[in-house]
């Protein structure tokens, strides 16, 4: 905002008006001046208008003086103020210039003589030069000064009347409008110095506040490498009260400092100013991080600038370290145990192999957890995480020098032994492992037991491939668990043959599931009564090109490995409807799914399908389902069963009485049969209690109205029995057969069992 009366800005014009008020005292001496010069007139010339004139003058002046010294500048804040003040100053001015110029009126034109002429010009002349140093800030105090002070002597040259004095009156009145110009100068050169002031104060506040306002710390060194700026922050990271007193001091000092302090060593001080000095000479920008006594860090950045500047700032960058510290302790450590995880531990053991001697033996172990899936089925995730974490524990207390441990995920930890005697010694090692893993431990109000299985690998360090001895371990373990599970076993080459053999061996069961190159066989069940086949169970068979036929129970559970056993489900599935469908129409088929085939809805579709493509009649189709296929989804499983039901497809029960809850299936869901499992028929012969368990499953399946189905009969013992005692609806057993193919089921169809009509005189006499 500019002030109205002026072009000047407001603070400017505050300004000028406050060195108004600026050394009154020169006034008091003017003043006195001019009260002597009055006087000696009065003395030369006699007359009283001089004595008069005299004291008008010493009181102006003194009046004046007086109300200078009334005002304080440092008062004048505000353009209000600032005009109130001008004009206060201005009438006491006009006052003391009227008196002055009335006095060298009366000397130059009443009452002239040499003497008087020559003080009332020495006056003026004295107080022109006095009007602009002394009145620059006031326009108007310039203007009226000129006009009252020198005025008066061009007036009074005028009225004499002569060319002379007229002259010389004129030319005063230039002389006049030089002072006011000349005051305008000074104004204009003040106003100039002022604002390039403001504009480099202004300039200066924004660098400060820039410089101190960085949260890196700056210190900028000339060219003789002493500190000649630095800010708030670089003050405050080095321990000094204000940053002004880093000014002066060397690189060397101010790292010094640190190293009295004690927050860096004499050692680290020197590294660091050697490092930074370095980059500053050689001008490339250079990054040092400092480790701190107190935990901090300081990242050190020099970079030389202009005209032999440099420029050295330091920053904390503890959070930035920490948090980088914690991003790397999540890359590297388990988050659940602490323990290293898969690929920091390949980097610790890649670290041990290539150090030390390279004839050394080492070992690798790879403990897992036995059945440690029921324990999170059964209490929960939480308390698995914790009996895991407990474990972690546990182990943690096994680590030294030469034993490193890491967990590689779920339930499976893995050990290196750097440094291994021989092969008892790694025994004594890895059984004293497994004793301090057998303690209880409590979790959650849980007392749990540990056990473990584990498989270990026993090579030289030469060997060099952490990997490898992992993939051996692992054999090792798989060999352990096969073997009954809660040991160790040692890897053996046989085992890596056996590997190599059952990779293979899923390869090509793949390719002959992908080919369709499997068939289906099927075992006749035949009715205990007419002795005649009624239906058959569905079995897949794999011919192998280089080994032959492949077992069943050797290819079935590689396919449930691989997940592709429900892709052999459908196969047979679909076979067995296309051969039963050619049949005669009393016999039917049964298709055993697997509990793969159970956790999704489409087994419903690929039963419809298989009934829709083939045109078998849905009664003559039999779906079985295990209780392994129940335990993991009873609620599904129920679901499914009833949805194929509606179609018209009987439910049986395979394997009846392997699990330990079978009997709660029988009133739950939707049965048509349930086959017992031929583990009830190994002691009828000869143990009462057996035959009595059989006769008492048998009898409450009846009730219940299942028919029932009993699997193994081998013998015609069994079968005298089973038709004389137990009386269920139906038998399946090598007794009748081998699996056949679809075309001798079709032809044994048309013809009875050669023990039939024995079984007819059994039951004849025993009628009797």
């Amino acid at each position: 905002m500019k002030h109205s009366k002026d072009t000047t800005p407001e603070d400017v014009y505050v300004g000028f008006v406050r060195s108004l008020f600026l050394d009154p005292g020169i006034l008091l001496i003017g003043a006195c001046l001019h009260g002597i010069m009055g006087l000696m007139v009065y003395l030369r010339g006699n007359e009283p208008i001089y004595l008069v004139l005299t004291v008008l003058m010493m009181f102006a002046g003194l009046y004046r003086y007086v109300a200078m010294r009334k005002v304080q500048p440092s008062t004048i804040t505000d353009i209000t103020t600032a005009v109130a003040r001008e004009r206060y100053y201005i009438i006491a001015g006009a006052v003391q210039g009227a008196v002055i110029g009335l006095f060298s009126f009366c000397a130059v034109y009443l009452y002239s003589d040499e003497f008087s002429e020559l003080a009332a010009v020495s006056v003026a002349m004295g107080g022109a030069i006095t009007i602009a140093g002394r009145n620059y800030g006031s326009k108007k105090m310039v203007a009226i000064l000129s006009l009252t002070t020198i005025g008066p002597i061009a007036i009074a040259l005028i009225l004499k009347g002569d060319l002379y004095n007229i002259v010389l009156g004129l030319f005063i009145v230039p002389f006049m409008i030089i002072i006011m110009k000349l005051a305008a100068l000074v104004r204009e050169v003040l106003f100039t110095a002022i604002s390039e002031q403001k504009k480099a104060t202004k300039l200066a506040q924004r660098f400060d506040r820039a410089l101190n306002t960085m949260t890196h710390g700056l210190v900028m060194l000339g060219p003789d490498s002493r500190v000649i700026v630095a800010n708030a922050e670089a003050a405050e990271l080095t321990g000094v009260a204000r940053a002004e007193r880093l000014i002066g001091r060397t690189l060397k000092a101010l790292l010094l400092r640190g190293a009295a302090g004690g927050l860096i060593s004499r050692r680290d001080c020197g590294f660091i100013e050697a490092q930074l000095s370095r980059a500053l000479r050689e001008g490339c920008d250079r990054k040092l991080l400092v480790s701190l006594t107190n935990g901090r860090y300081l990242e050190f950045s020099a970079r030389e600038g202009r005209d032999e500047l440099s420029v050295i700032t330091f920053e904390d960058v503890t959070s930035r370290v920490q948090a980088e510290e914690k991003i790397r302790t999540m890359a590297r450590y388990d988050s659940l145990t602490g323990l290293p995880n898969r690929a920091y531990f390949h980097e610790i053991v890649a670290e041990c192999m290539s150090t030390g001697d390279r004839e050394r033996l080492c070992a690798l172990a790879i403990f897992d957890l036995d059945d440690f899936k029921s324990i999170n089925d059964t209490l929960g995730h939480p308390v698995g995480d914790g009996l895991i974490y407990a474990i972690a524990e546990k182990l943690a207390f096994f680590t030294d020098d030469d034993i490193k441990i890491s967990r590689f995920g779920g339930d499976e930890f893995v050990i290196y032994f750097d440094r291994v005697e021989d092969e008892n010694h790694l025994g004594m090692l890895l059984d004293g492992i497994f004793e301090g893993l057998q303690e209880e431990v409590d979790v959650a109000g849980h007392a749990l037991r540990a056990q473990f299985s584990a498989g270990a690998v026993l090579l030289p360090v030469s060997y060099d491939d952490a990997e490898g001895m992992i993939v051996k371990a692992d054999l090792a373990l798989y060999e352990a668990k096969e073997k009954g599970k809660n040991s160790w076993r040692l890897f053996e080459s046989t085992m890596d043959a056996a590997f190599r053999q059952k990779q293979m061996l899923k390869a090509d069961l793949r390719n002959a599931v992908q080919a369709g190159s499997l068939r289906v066989v099927f075992q006749p069940i035949v009715d205990i009564n007419s002795m005649a086949v009624v239906t058959c169970e569905a079995l897949c068979r794999w011919d192998h090109p280089d080994l032959g036929p492949v077992s069943p129970g050797v290819f079935i559970p590689l396919a449930e490995e691989m997940g592709i056993i429900s892709d052999i489900s459908i196969q047979v599935l679909r076979a067995a409807c296309e051969e039963c469908s050619r049949w005669p129409a009393p016999i039917g088929v049964s298709v055993n799914l697997s509990a793969r085939d159970f956790r999704c809805a489409t087994i419903v579709d690929h039963v419809r399908d298989a009934l829709t493509h083939s045109g078998l009649s849905p009664h003559r189709l039999e779906v079985e389902v295990t209780e392994t296929a129940i335990l993991d989804d009873k609620l599904s499983t129920r679901i499914y069963l009833e949805e194929i039901r509606r179609l018209g497809v009987k439910i049986a029960l395979d394997d009846f009485g392997t699990g330990y809850s079978s009997l709660s299936y029988l009133h739950t869901l939707p049965l048509d049969k349930i086959k017992i499992d031929r583990s009830f028929l190994q002691d009828i012969t000869s143990d009462e209690r057996s035959l009595e368990l059989l006769c008492g499953i048998v009898s409450l399946s009846r009730k219940l109205g299942l028919t029932i189905t009993i699997e193994g009969v081998e013998t015609f013992e069994q079968l005298k029995l089973l038709s004389a005692r137990v009386k269920p609806d139906l038998l399946q057993g090598f007794l009748f057969g081998a699996a056949l193919s679809a075309s001798g089921i079709e032809a044994l169809s048309k013809t009875s069992l050669p023990f039939g009509e024995d079984i007819s005189k059994l039951k004849f006499f025993a009628g009797r």
